[in-house]
């Protein structure tokens, strides 16, 4: 046997451990792009890229301000400029091989050897400029001429030095463009085809095993007014990855829904009612430029998020949006007072009031609600702080998965479990909250087989969505005139 003569020291692990807190607003946007105008040697359709600023978006998917053809300029539009948040998680589901027409060929002259077609969307790869005589002859790329993008992203052709097209000539050019226009309700849904490849809302799940971070917000504007659609994003956000939960914001049509009392109804025979959904009717402007109320509602909670240290407590409604406008699709404003907001509240859908402060997103309730009307289901507050709560102890204690069940994993969990409840309590983010282990949910039977069960009690705050005052007349004040 060894003599260990002398002073020795050795180490254990830590028994109270740090939450790793779970990103509760991190949107995860489905939509369309320009990939036709990307940087990246291959634009990216249906790959999730994250993104943190809009010149990182720019640069993978390319821009527009065409909003109706491309969502996700939109949303990038919005979140990063007029929101100034990040990050987010962008899915284009366009696929330049697919989504696309062939256009003509025509004739375009030259000025001083240049000439700009003022057509969006066009595919680089796919023009062919030739000559205007019958038969043509073909010229060369990057021999003849070259072939770029000017801000508006429209295709300029430039003629070189030493080619074979003169400074003043007339061209035939013909090429295939993007047709955002046949992308469907399918392509957002997506699959998984028989090769295993994963497209549309499916991708969802690999945004944690690429990226680390929790999808919060699960969107897709321009087409979550779509009930199929809907469903499924609502389907996703319930079970991420087999254990993460999110809220799907979903757009009523703004085009089909032309007065807020058709809202309620079509809501509902469309079955936007769900707890883990936020329908939103109608659509918002600023200035010239229209947004779907749900790329919007992703920014006031980002933000109030921010405001808060991240956690999700506080409600957005009565928050500001960046608009100056409810509109239509078409355009034609919508001016709600406060009891025709309050009537849209009252059925489960958020809306936008100017009433005070300017415009605000107005309503608490999840698309459950009236039907539902347990707390954690039905206000959007409470729902993202169970989530937020559920999120962050599955990745904090996921390294305990397989350790050996015996008292000091349950005190290690039971300890942090309430320091880090008390710790939001005492922040009033919580009203209170707490974890046990009881004995009569761990028999024997499921401890045998490796089951072990905390039960948490939690207390979020519910908004104060009614302050009333009464006002009394008191005559003992008269008594001052005699005075």
């Amino acid at each position: 046997m060894a003599i260990n003569h002398g002073v020795y020291t050795r180490e254990v692990a830590t028994s109270l451990l740090a939450p790793v807190e779970s990103t509760a607003s991190l949107p995860v946007v489905f939509g369309t792009a320009p990939v036709n105008l990307s940087k990246k040697s291959k634009a990216p359709v249906n790959v999730p890229v994250l993104c943190y600023s809009f010149a990182e978006a720019v640069e993978h998917f390319g821009y527009s301000d065409a909003f109706e053809n491309y969502t996700l300029c939109e949303f990038m539009d919005s979140h990063f400029r007029l929101y100034n948040l990040s990050p987010v998680v962008l899915v284009n589901v366009l696929d330049p091989a697919e989504h696309k027409t062939t256009v003509s060929p025509s004739d375009v002259a030259l000025s001083k050897g240049i000439a700009t077609i003022q057509v969006e969307g066009i595919l680089k790869d796919s023009v062919v400029v030739s000559s205007a005589d019958d038969p043509p002859s073909v010229y060369q790329p990057d021999v003849d001429y070259t072939l770029s993008f000017d801000n508006e992203g429209y295709l300029v052709i430039a003629a070189k030095a030493g080619g074979s097209i003169s400074s003043s000539a007339t061209v035939r050019v013909s090429y295939d463009k993007l047709d955002p226009g046949t992308v469907e309700p399918a392509d957002i849904i997506g699959g998984v085809d028989s090769s295993g490849k994963v497209t549309g809302l499916e991708i969802i799940k690999e945004v944690f095993p690429r990226f680390g971070l929790v999808p919060g917000l699960l969107l897709a504007p321009g087409y979550s007014q779509d009930p199929l659609v809907a469903a499924v994003m609502t389907a996703k956000a319930t079970n991420i990855n087999g254990v993460f939960q999110a809220i799907a914001i979903t757009d009523l049509p703004a085009d089909v829904i032309t007065q807020y009392a058709d809202a309620p109804g079509w809501k509902n025979s469309n079955n936007y009612t769900d707890k883990r959904q936020i329908p939103c009717w109608p659509m918002l402007a600023m200035g010239d430029r229209k947004y779907h109320f749900s790329t919007q509602l992703a920014g006031t909670i980002g933000s109030t998020d921010a405001a808060n240290g991240g956690i999700p407590y506080v409600t957005p409604s009565n928050k500001a949006v960046k608009s100056n406008a409810a509109v239509l699709k078409d355009g034609t404003e919508v001016f709600l007072g406060l009891d025709e907001a309050n009537y849209l509240n009252s059925q489960g859908i958020l809306t936008a009031l100017n009433f005070s402060g300017g415009w605000k997103a107005w309503g608490n309730y999840m698309g459950a609600y009236p039907s539902v009307t347990d707390p954690k289901d039905c206000f959007i507050a409470l729902r993202r702080m169970f989530d937020y709560v559920g999120n962050t102890l599955i990745l904090t204690y996921w390294q305990h998965v397989d350790s050996p069940t015996n008292t000091r994993l349950i005190e290690t969990v039971v300890d942090s479990v309430n320091i880090w409840l008390n710790g939001l309590t005492s922040s009033g983010y919580l009203l209170g909250g707490r974890v046990e282990f009881r004995r009569e949910d761990n028999p024997d039977t499921a401890l045998i087989a490796g089951h072990v069960q905390f039960r948490v009690f939690l207390t979020p705050p519910t908004p104060a969505q009614q302050i009333e005052f009464v006002l009394g007349y008191d005559t003992s004040y008269l008594a001052v005139l005699a005075a």
